[in-house]
């Protein structure tokens, strides 16, 4: 199995849901924001799709830009050995990828904002808060 590695004794992170679109992305940004230093963070997901907008716009304003993010499959990173593999799926009904590169599993659910079905500001809102649950739970975690 290849290992990412990094000169300055990194631990990696992968972070994984459905679709790399939102949540998985937005995981990545915040901890590369907050802790460059200490992880080489990545993203990707089981059925890759396109980066959402409203992700990009609510990391925006908390100045974290990942408007050059590409949606990834998790196929991208086969026989890669990762420090931690984090799901951030599973919400009502949705089930979660499994990424058998990880020496450490972590699983913590946090609603799709992709799926919300409301107006701009209604969406922006979900994504707010999700932005922030992601956050929160970055800085409790690691």
């Amino acid at each position: 199995m290849k290992k990412i590695t990094s000169k300055n004794v990194k631990k990696t992170v992968l972070f994984i849901c459905k679709h790399n679109s939102a949540r998985s992305q937005m995981a990545e940004g915040l901890l590369k924001s907050t802790h460059s230093d200490l992880y080489d963070v990545y993203s990707a997901g089981t059925d890759h799709g396109t980066l959402n907008q409203f992700a990009v716009k609510v990391l925006d304003e908390v100045k974290v830009d990942i408007s050059m993010n590409q949606s990834k499959s998790l196929k991208e990173f086969e026989g890669v050995e990762f420090d931690y593999v984090v799901t951030v799926c599973g919400g009502e009904g949705e089930s979660c990828p499994f990424f058998p590169g990880g020496k450490n599993y972590i699983h913590q659910s946090f609603e799709d904002p992709a799926v919300f079905d409301g107006d701009g500001d209604e969406i922006i809102t979900v994504f707010r808060r999700v932005r922030d649950e992601i956050g929160e739970w970055i800085k409790e975690t690691f």
